[in-house]
């Protein structure tokens, strides 16, 4: 064997390629590559590779293992795959040497290049039209005129061309060309792509141009070229900019901190940036458009229902204590509020039918599909009505909402872009009591949580819901369910006193969207109901006085959505 100043250890099964190691005995390296790169072999006078496998290797035929600390020299078949894997790995290596001088003389040069911009400085043309100041979305063929075909010129005021406007929003997105830069703004009301040529261009503030960046931009509008695309089919030809305000870039740039591809809770934790997305954006906008059409559905329906403002902070229970947010107020034991429909029932006999939009809270600590920490009921009372009453109410009530939502262009648009799947649901939804929904459970073989047959008294699960009403594919009614899993002021069916006067209304491809039922009306049945909860009926003084003051036949519901 060499001498060790003249060899190379490769132990494969405790040695390391790394910096803490070194090749010797009592360092060696892991594999005869990682030796190649680091002690090189030479034609002549070289360094001699010795392998051995200390703990898996062979024993001798005594069985003794001291055997496998024995030194070899490395087999001829090994040291010549080891050589053509150090030849690769020496061609990969000077191609990254080259693309990193590559990458440095392109850094370099983009520097030098920052600093001759930074020379280059932009002043408006006090020649050209007064720029009008308008919002994205503006398109009033009267204050808008579009031009269109060519011009040598990228900007021409001159009469019958573009109108010059000044807008105003945040880099949305952005594609760099050699003598050309498209911008696509957006302000919150819409979007618009600006093209930047000539010496704005050249200017350091376009050339570090980032994501999110706002921008001041004057320019001409124009129709967009035959076979190109952009927002609303026109686009600004600027003529001149200023930044307002600078977006981080490199690694902290928005693209980074929310990628598409990010984990979903990289994206909960930056949902301040992931709203500025267009598919966030879409969806904040279609619910303020679904707000509107509520508002708008209970002022129009007979009789009408008067928008009221109950208090998110109660001294009361309405669907179970284990669902409380507890807190100290002044003293006293108080909640967030998990529905305000017993308060809204205060309201009724001075100011008639009513309905709330407010925030809820649920202290259920799930990241499922049905749990939310807090959320926005949109909640109503009527007055003397019948459980078919109700029934037919929340009909109406969804299908408006729907017809008035989409009777307006844009969050048709949007509706259409976020689920290209939707359909109108059908009508009449179909109606089917819960024990009904039992008998078709078991008779489709559709189990329980347990794995077991539905029966009477089963807690029908979200998956065995949405499966049926899948199934069935229309919108079903759900009603008069068990009175041990509904809520404690819920009223019993005169016919059946096993099941109250309740409704589930569930949709294909979403599950339970509405809820609602008749509230009891008697006194006697009330306090029964609170004791057989365990509920104490001292803090809802306020609301079993509502059974002192109100005649026997007087019917409530309520719709929670």
């Amino acid at each position: 064997m060499a001498t060790t100043g003249d060899s190379v250890f490769i132990d494969e099964d405790v040695g390391k390629d790394d910096a803490t190691a070194d090749g010797t005995e009592q360092s060696p390296y892991k594999t005869l590559l990682h030796a190649h790169v680091q002690k090189p072999p030479a034609k002549a006078d070289g360094p001699q590779y010795f392998t051995r496998k200390s703990q898996t290797g062979p024993v001798n035929e005594d069985g003794d293992p001291a055997a496998r600390m024995e030194w070899k020299p490395a087999t001829k078949s090994a040291l010549k795959k080891a050589a053509n894997l150090y030849e690769q790995h020496k061609k990969k290596a000077a191609k990254g040497d080259e693309l990193a001088i590559r990458e440095k003389q392109e850094a370099e040069k983009r520097q030098q290049a920052l600093e001759e911009a930074k020379k280059v400085k932009l002043s408006q043309d006090p020649q050209l039209p007064k720029a009008v100041h308008i919002h994205l979305n503006e398109n009033d063929p009267k204050l808008i005129k579009l031009r269109s075909g060519e011009s040598k010129q990228d900007v021409d005021y001159s009469e019958g061309r573009g109108s010059r406007v000044r807008v105003t929003g945040r880099i949305h997105r952005l594609r760099a060309q050699k003598d050309v830069i498209f911008v696509t703004l957006q302000d919150g009301y819409g979007l618009l792509q600006c093209v930047f040529t000539g010496q704005l261009v050249k200017t350091y503030d376009a050339m570090t141009f980032t994501q999110e960046t706002s921008i001041d931009v004057y320019g001409e509008m124009w129709e967009v070229p035959p076979g190109q695309h952009a927002p609303d089919n026109r686009e600004l030809h600027a003529d001149y900019f200023e930044v307002i305000g600078k977006a981080a870039g490199d690694k902290d740039a928005i693209t980074s901190r929310v990628a598409p591809d990010s984990d979903p809770q990289t994206l909960y934790d930056n949902r301040h940036l992931v709203l500025r997305g267009e598919n966030a954006s879409s969806v904040m906008k279609v619910r303020a458009g679904v707000l509107r059409a509520f508002r708008q559905t209970y002022e129009e329906i007979k009789p009408s229902c008067l928008e009221v403002t109950p208090p998110c902070m109660v001294q009361t229970q309405v669907e179970g204590g284990a669902t409380l947010f507890a807190f100290d107020y002044y003293g006293e034991k108080a909640y967030l509020t998990q529905s305000s429909q017993l308060y809204l029932e205060t309201c009724l006999p001075s100011l008639g039918n009513v309905f709330c939009v407010a925030p809820s809270f649920r202290a259920e600590k799930s990241l499922t599909r049905r749990h939310l920490s807090e959320y926005t009921h949109i909640e109503a009372e009527l007055d003397f009505i019948t459980f078919d009453d109700l029934l037919d109410h929340l009909e109406l009530v969804m299908t408006r909402v729907i017809d008035i939502t989409l009777a307006n262009p844009q969050m048709a648009k949007l509706i259409q872009e976020l689920n290209p799947s939707f359909q109108v649901p059908e009508r009449p939804f179909k109606r089917m009591k819960y024990s009904d929904a039992i008998d078709w459970l078991r008779e489709h073989d559709i189990k329980n949580e347990d794995d077991q047959p539905h029966t009477f008294g089963d807690d029908i699960a979200e998956a065995a819901e949405r499966k049926m009403t899948d199934i069935i594919n229309r919108p079903i009614f759900l009603t008069h369910f068990p009175v041990e899993i509904k809520a404690f002021y819920m009223k019993k069916d005169p016919s059946d006193l096993r099941v109250t006067e309740s409704v589930d209304c569930l949709m294909p491809g979403v599950g339970e969207i509405v809820g609602g039922s008749m509230r009891m009306e008697d006194y006697d049945e009330l306090m029964a109901a609170y004791k057989r909860e365990g509920i104490d009926p001292e803090p809802y003084y306020w609301y079993t006085d509502q059974r002192k003051y109100v005649s026997r036949y007087h019917h409530i519901i309520i719709i929670i959505i």
